[in-house]
């Protein structure tokens, strides 16, 4: 055996061991029995609002009535909060450390639509308002169930269509997202239906080993800023079996606000598999990138009818370094912007000619992507691949990608290579080489 590591549920061990085969049993099962217990203090207690008060009847507020369950949980050591069938009107609640909030088939936590219910809060460095479901600074915490979350947002995406730019941040108008977990660690989402939020659904922000499974994410196609999946500044996350149906990006990962004076964690480490989108923005990485982002795998993913696929995007006032993201085994139907990386967000190509500016913090440096295995049909536009003058997009490496469009894909300040790829354009050219593109294409 070698004298590298190993992990055993959590515990590094050398691979190389000399002790005793008695010693060796006595330390496994050591090992086993804290385990256990350390799994069983989670679970240890189980919490139904019910037993304090709560009516889930849809008309009276449960607010209180869970978050007293909550908080008997923590003080036994932490469990599980039971919403068993029924719809629980809430306010905002607060999830703690070792503690599962579980949704029985049949219940739902419908969020209140007195817009007052959401306390103004500080969040993610800017004025916001509380989320209906939150954790902040806390480690063991988890969703589950076959139940549902409801952020009620209609009456708050009125609002956004009455009032420009009504919950970006910086605005005086901002709106609740639905679930945030602040500077948590090993984050468990797995089974329900997330729904309706009033703006952003779920949201790790600065958090770290956080798991997404089995999830549903929905919204009507036309609700404003309903991101399905927005990882900020957080690493080591897994999307896995995901369906999203939403009115903005399926995934959106970011990493600082625009013009942010610093200093940002980058998001890094993030795994998006085996999932479906339909309405929606697509997969992106960006906009807001003010501190970069790497190790991002996008994989087994099937879009049909989204705006965008696969989307890398920033600008002048919101990037950093990107690198290293592969998109592989990805099928898009009737999707209108195909693939696109710009560092002129919201353009996707800059309008008419650009120079060259002084390079900054927030300068984006997207460089080594590979996509690959992407099939596109039914597309609106394959593409653009565009960088900066003073800061081209590099080490971009396409295979196999075959993308069916009424127009094709542009390439400019980009270095691009790749072999297999195959662009059908209706109209113009199906690839078309602006200023300083370097593109070589290797022929089947």
């Amino acid at each position: 055996m070698s004298g590298q590591a190993i992990f055993y549920r959590g515990f590094l061990m050398p691979r190389q061991i000399t002790l005793p085969r008695q010693r060796l049993f006595v330390l496994a099962a050591c090992i086993f029995s804290l385990t256990v217990s350390t799994g069983s203090l989670y679970a240890s207690a189980n919490c139904n609002p019910r037993s304090f008060g709560a009516r889930g009847d849809g008309v009276t507020k449960d607010t209180a009535a869970i978050q007293a369950a909550i908080d008997a949980c923590e003080r036994q050591g932490g469990g599980t909060v039971t919403l068993t069938p029924g719809t629980y009107l809430s306010a905002p609640i607060v999830l703690k450390s070792n503690i599962t909030l579980h949704l029985d088939k049949g219940a739902t936590l419908l969020g209140s639509t007195d817009h007052a219910d959401y306390p103004a809060i500080r969040e993610f460095r800017a004025p916001g308002l509380q989320a209906l479901v939150s954790a902040t600074n806390a480690t063991n915490v988890s969703i589950t169930g076959e139940g549902i979350i409801d952020g009620s947002g209609e009456s708050w995406w009125k609002m956004a269509w009455a009032i420009k730019g009504s919950g970006i941040l910086g605005t005086d108008h901002p709106r609740p997202r639905l679930v945030v977990f602040d500077h948590c660690k090993h984050v468990l989402i797995e089974g329900v239906t997330i729904q309706n939020s009033p703006m952003w659904q779920v949201v790790p922000y600065y958090s770290d080993d956080v798991t997404i499974r089995n999830v549903r994410i929905l919204a009507p196609a036309h609700s404003p800023n309903t991101d399905a999946i927005d990882p900020f500044s957080s690493s080591r996350m897994v999307i896995d079996h995901v369906f999203s149906d939403v009115g903005d990006d399926n995934v959106a990962i970011k990493s600082g606000m625009i013009n942010s004076p610093g200093p940002d964690s980058p998001s890094r480490d993030i795994t998006i598999k085996d999932c479906t989108f339909l309405h929606g923005h697509g997969v992106s990485v960006g906009s807001e990138l003010a501190g970069g982002a790497q190790n991002i795998l996008a994989e087994r993913i099937h879009f049909d009818g989204t705006a965008n696929g696969i989307r890398v995007k920033a600008n002048r006032d919101r990037g950093h370094d990107v690198s290293h993201l592969v998109f592989r085994d990805i099928e898009m139907k009737n999707v209108k912007n195909a693939l696109i990386i710009s560092e002129y967000y919201p353009r996707i190509i800059p309008a008419g000619g650009v120079s060259a500016a002084p390079v900054t913090r927030l300068t984006p440096h997207f460089h080594d992507m590979v996509i690959e295995n992407v099939t596109a049909t039914g597309s609106t536009l394959a593409g653009a691949i565009v960088g900066l003058p003073e800061s081209p997009v590099t080490g971009v490496v396409l295979r196999n990608v075959r993308i069916s469009a009424e127009k094709g894909l542009t390439i400019g300040y980009a270095q691009v290579t790749g072999e297999g790829v195959v662009v059908q354009a209706a109209k113009g050219q199906p690839i078309t080489k602006s200023t300083d593109a370097e593109l070589s294409l290797k022929q089947q």
